[in-house]
């Protein structure tokens, strides 16, 4: 109990501070542009980023593939807006992103969607910029792709596009995402999917037959790049909550295990 109160009233709102996430979120970003140098790097299709990189498209990256992604939207110097939540860990996410050209735009599904499809419509009207998001952040379900991006492709006429990448060598957070992180001297593979338009004028039974299909996309291209490398096949349907108390009941029986030795 003395923990939690710790975390909750110290911990949190001192990691929550701006010049705190900053001194995090600057070495983190180096020590990711360092690994991304070392890796041998492949990019499938990129004439689509070429073609987009200054023009309005939303960029979908399921929320445990941004690493190298991020990167090499960086590299191409594409004009973005990365879609974040307004949590601490949100906004330790916006700032490594800022570290990688892209501008943050705060919301979620479940806090402040109406102001983030405004501001993400209005800025890809502009006409030269493109947005970036996870379609099943900021806690899922995995591999779920939500509405937010059909909207923004709906409304601004812009399409969808997904982005994945795999590796030869890579670590699997422990966390509901399943994070990939690519480790140094990876070969790896970005694989750049096909824009995906969904009409303005399609009505409520057809946008959720495009969801799908557009999710089954997406979730078949992160299947594919894993097998390239025999990777874990990362499961589909996992939310953040769910996860945390899935640790709490495994964390309480290994108690109860020890205690009856």
């Amino acid at each position: 109990m003395a923990r939690s109160k710790f975390r909750k009233f110290v911990l949190d709102p001192f990691l929550g501070l701006g010049v705190v996430q900053w001194c995090f979120a600057i070495p983190v970003s180096i020590i990711m542009w360092l690994i991304f140098a070392t890796c041998c790097t492949h990019v499938r299709n990129k004439k689509v980023l070429k073609e987009y990189r200054n023009k309005p498209a939303v960029f979908v990256l399921w929320h445990g593939r941004s690493m190298i992604p991020s990167a090499i939207m960086a590299w191409y110097r594409m004009r973005s807006y990365a879609v974040t939540s307004r949590s601490k860990d949100g906004r330790l996410m916006a700032k490594i992103q800022r570290m990688f050209g892209a501008h943050p735009i705060y919301g979620s599904s479940t806090s402040g969607a109406l102001s983030v499809l405004r501001e993400g419509v209005r800025i890809l009207r502009k006409g030269n910029c493109c947005i970036v998001m996870s379609p099943d952040g900021p806690s899922g379900p995995s591999l779920r792709l939500q509405d937010g991006a059909m909207f923004f492709a709906k409304m601004a006429n812009a399409p969808i596009i997904p982005v994945c990448f795999s590796a030869s060598k890579s670590w699997f957070q422990k966390r509901w995402d399943r994070y990939l992180v690519a480790l140094p001297f990876s070969k790896v593979i970005v694989d750049v999917g096909n824009p995906m338009f969904v009409k303005s004028e399609i009505k409520t039974p057809e946008f959720e037959e495009e969801r799908k299909k557009i999710e089954s996309v997406c979730v078949k291209q992160l299947r594919d790049v894993d097998k390239i490398f025999n990777l874990m096949q990362v499961e589909q349907d996992v939310t953040a909550s769910g996860f945390k108390k899935q640790k709490r009941e495994a964390k309480k029986l290994q108690q109860q295990a020890k205690e009856n030795k």
